[in-house]
Formats: structure tokens, sequence, C-alpha cells
């Protein structure tokens, strides 16, 4: 499989992600954890099929000391024990931010509600931004049919 475009090296392109990588670059430092902005990535990546994206985060999560079986739950959190309280209401956020074609009506309020319990403002404003850049690189990958599997952690910066 390759590339529809060498989007990495195309210049245009370039300015794009120039922007989009400054963004997640500020919700990287963040006060928002590591281990859920890595499960928010992987679970936006999965629901839009977006194979690039899911090889890089799933890689970058172990490289962090993320365990295989709580990457193996991921796509199945709801009946998983592995995940704290409020990495489920990331993922429930998560889900809902991603779907919102799915689900008449947007993300609700109940789901806000509970994913508020345990982030504070700052937390929930990168909250939100994460799923919003990671659905921006899902859709670039996806209609550019970038190839995955061949991801190293940190190979990006």
């Amino acid at each position: 499989m390759e590339s529809r475009l060498n989007y990495f090296g195309n210049p245009l392109a370039g300015k794009v992600l120039k922007h989009i990588n400054s963004a997640n670059k500020v919700l990287a430092d963040s006060t928002l954890s590591t281990t859920t902005q890595e499960l928010v990535k992987i679970r936006a990546s999965q629901i839009n099929g977006c194979g690039f994206c899911t090889d890089m985060h799933t890689k970058d999560a172990v490289h962090e000391g993320e365990t295989p079986q709580r990457l193996h739950l991921v796509a199945a959190w709801r009946e998983a024990k592995v995940f704290t309280d409020a990495e489920r209401a990331a993922l429930e956020l998560t889900e809902q931010g991603t779907r919102i074609a799915d689900a008449a009506g947007g993300v609700t309020d109940e789901a806000w509600a509970n994913a508020a319990k345990y982030f504070d403002e700052d937390q929930l404003a990168a909250l939100l931004s994460l799923i919003a850049v990671i659905n921006a690189y899902n859709r670039i990958n996806i209609i550019n049919q970038q190839p995955a599997g061949d991801y190293q952690p940190g190979q990006f910066g």
C-alpha cells in the first residue's frame, strides 16, 4: 500500500502540519496525563479506522510504559476493569466527540458532566482539543491512505 500523496513531503501540507503539530505540542505539555492522552488518541483512531495513528499511538503508549493488556482492551473499555473512572470518562467523551454524526445531538450533558468530575477546566480544554486534533490527523491519514506499521516511537520528534 502506498499513500496517495507524499503528504509529509509536500510544502503546503507541511505548513498545515506545522500548525496542527503546534496545537498537539500545547496539549502534550498540558496537565492532562500522557496516559489519558494516548488512550484518547488510540480510541479515536480505532473508531475512525486510522491504521497509521492506531499504530503510532499504541507504540508510543508502550514506549511510555502502557501495558499490553490495557492496549488490547481500549476498544472494549466499557467491559474492562483495567481503566480508572477518569480514563473511562475521557474515553466516553472521545467516543461521543468522534461520533458526532452518529449521535444526533452530539456530546451528551451526562458525558460532559462525568468528565468534569475528574478533570479541571484546563484539562477539559486539553481533552476537548485533543479529541479535535486527533480527529484531524485521522482524517488526513485516512483520506491519503497513509500506510501503517512502520512507525517508530519518537520518529516525529
